[in-house]
């Protein structure tokens, strides 16, 4: 255990570009192309000729279901992937957004296993999805899952291109902690991918909205509400500068939980009716929640729908009415926990109400009235913005960020200045288990922040240096992200050691924190990116192996179909 003192040295890095300075930007040979991997869609687009082109699938969809199905034959992905949950609800995957970079016994994991057709099981404390595939049960962790859905939108890329793609720009929500965030990198290791950049999903957006807008300061909020993470950032826009004030969200909280609501209520009122369980069949059940996601989209356009399944369960046919206000009434908490994050970044900004110029919607949950509807009234009456496309905003960002790393800088692009913050508070815990602030929320990265510490016990050797993330005053109630010792150090009375610790936050939120012994000048350190719930570098080759055998084996079927017919 450290006992902090008082003496503090802050090394802070100046304002940084939206890229960094020319002179270190790494040599990139080729495209360089913007992913928004989704919960439940996902959308690739890339800077060409001045413009982002957002890129449609092989059906001419520019989203792409995020989900991945095994068949006997072969490995499907996207759009067949999501048409074969319905016939074998066991051996689809899908989102998996909402695991990745969790641990198994996460209340939130938890939660979700009792919704999901296929099994989840523990490996390491990590939840890991165990899968009949092709080559006989393999259990699959949720970076590989997503790997295969990046490959998809890597492959669309391609296709349209006409060239190989080997880097790419990658969305995540602000309020993803470093696990995810490095989880997420992952994924686009084992994908093939060279991920240049993770960026959060509400910065892309401000892109996409405040990209042609060169002219005057404006406070923009963006209320980012997908499928599966909510997020909320509040930025100043001035002449191609975007600073991010503030940034809150909740990392489970959109358009899956108002689903599974919608679902729970028809398994009610069936069971009710016939005294039959629908979620007794996963297949039935499967079926119920492809029609529960179809009825509320539409909700969103007329004020009621009728779903009707034929033959569901047991043989009884499914026909129920739903009104656009039973929706509302079923998710109506839901909905107006979207608001609390939005007060958070309006109080950490200093800002208020009347003081935000725009209301940028984002994700394609921000098409419900009903979320509409609150959210103009917070703001008391001011329309949300809806110049944007709200399914496509955030591949727009990431693609304008791939278009500048790849040396495609247009003349909106060329003066663009970005500056983003972290969103949660890093410190160590101390004596009596109290969070010892390090680098607080909002502050401007990349950062580089010491501090001092010393002993606490006299003639202590060792000392561990315990890593959190948290608003807390005790580092019980945070998040652990790792920790490491600090060993070697000269026997002395308590208090007369001198440790610096640092931390040091990168362009895409990764976190590495380093001890030193002032005495001797020992260091020790741990990337965060490295702690022992995450996937080790084996771990990863492994994974990027069997991505590489998935491809071939896929290659060889289409060879195969494609000379039978």
């Amino acid at each position: 255990m450290l006992k902090a003192t008082k003496a503090l040295m802050c090394i802070a890095l100046a304002l940084t570009s939206f890229v960094s300075a020319a002179s270190n930007r790494k040599e990139v040979d080729g495209p360089v192309i913007g992913i928004d991997l989704g919960t439940t869609y996902s959308c690739v687009g890339i800077f060409k000729n001045g413009r982002v082109e957002i890129i449609p699938n092989e059906f001419g969809n520019r989203i792409t279901p995020s989900f991945v199905a095994f068949t006997d034959e072969e490995r499907l992905v996207g759009e067949a992937a999501k048409n074969h949950a319905l016939l074998e609800p066991k051996r689809a995957i899908f989102v998996v957004k909402r695991l990745i970079g969790r641990k198994f016994d996460d209340a939130e994991v938890q939660r979700d296993i009792k919704w999901l057709p296929y099994s989840v099981v523990s490996k390491g404390g990590k939840p890991y999805v165990s899968i009949e595939t092709q080559n006989g049960l393999k259990t699959l962790s949720p970076e590989e899952v997503s790997s295969m859905v990046l490959v998809k939108m890597k492959q669309i890329a391609e296709n349209y291109l006409g060239q190989e793609v080997k880097y790419a720009v990658i969305t995540v929500p602000a309020y993803f902690n470093d696990a995810q965030r490095q989880a997420t990198k992952d994924a686009g290791i084992i994908s093939g991918l060279e991920v240049l950049r993770i960026i959060n999903e509400p910065s892309a957006a401000a892109i996409a909205y405040g990209l042609d807008k060169k002219q005057g300061e404006k406070n923009v909020v963006v209320f980012d509400l997908g499928g599966g993470t909510f997020d909320v950032s509040l930025l100043q826009i001035d002449n191609g500068v975007f600073e991010v004030l503030a940034t809150a969200g909740d990392t489970h909280l959109g358009g899956e939980d108002f689903d599974q609501r919608l679902a729970e209520h028809l398994v009610k009122s069936f069971k009710k009716k016939h005294n039959v369980d629908i979620k007794s069949d996963v297949r039935a059940f499967q079926k119920l929640r492809s029609e529960v996601e179809k009825a509320k989209r539409d909700l969103s356009s007329v004020l009621q729908v009728k779903i009707e399944i034929e033959g569901l369960i047991d043989g009884i046919d499914l026909e129920e009415t739903v009104t656009r206000a039973r929706f509302e009434e079923l998710c109506n908490d839901l909905f107006k926990k979207t608001l609390t994050p939005v007060q958070t970044v309006l109080d950490d900004s200093g800002l208020k109400k009347s003081e935000i110029d725009e209301i940028v919607l984002v994700g394609g949950s921000t098409r419900i009235p009903k979320v509409q509807q609150l959210i103009k009234d917070f703001f008391n009456g001011k329309e949300p913005n809806r110049g944007i496309n709200p399914d496509e905003a955030v591949a727009y960002g990431a693609a304008v960020q791939g278009g500048i790393l790849g040396g495609q800088a247009s003349e909106e692009t060329k003066d663009l200045l970005f500056i983003d913050v972290t969103p949660l508070t890093l410190g160590i815990e101390t004596v009596g288990g109290v969070m010892t602030k390090i680098i607080p929320r909002g502050t401007v990265i990349p950062a580089k922040k010491t501090q001092q510490f010393t002993t606490h016990q006299d003639q202590q050797t060792t000392v561990t240096i315990s890593v959190f993330e948290g608003e807390r005053t005790l580092v019980k109630d945070n998040h652990e992200l790792g920790k490491f010792d600090m060993s070697g150090i000269p026997p002395a009375p308590r208090g007369t050691p001198k440790i610096d610790v640092t931390f040091e936050i990168d362009e895409n939120s990764i976190l590495t924190v380093s001890a030193k012994e002032v005495g001797t000048g020992k260091t020790e350190s741990i990337s965060i990116t490295n702690d022992k719930g995450r996937l080790t570098k084996e771990e990863i080759e492994r994974m990027v192996a069997d991505a590489e055998k998935f491809a071939d084996e896929d290659k060889a079927l289409k060879e195969k179909i494609d000379a039978k017919y």
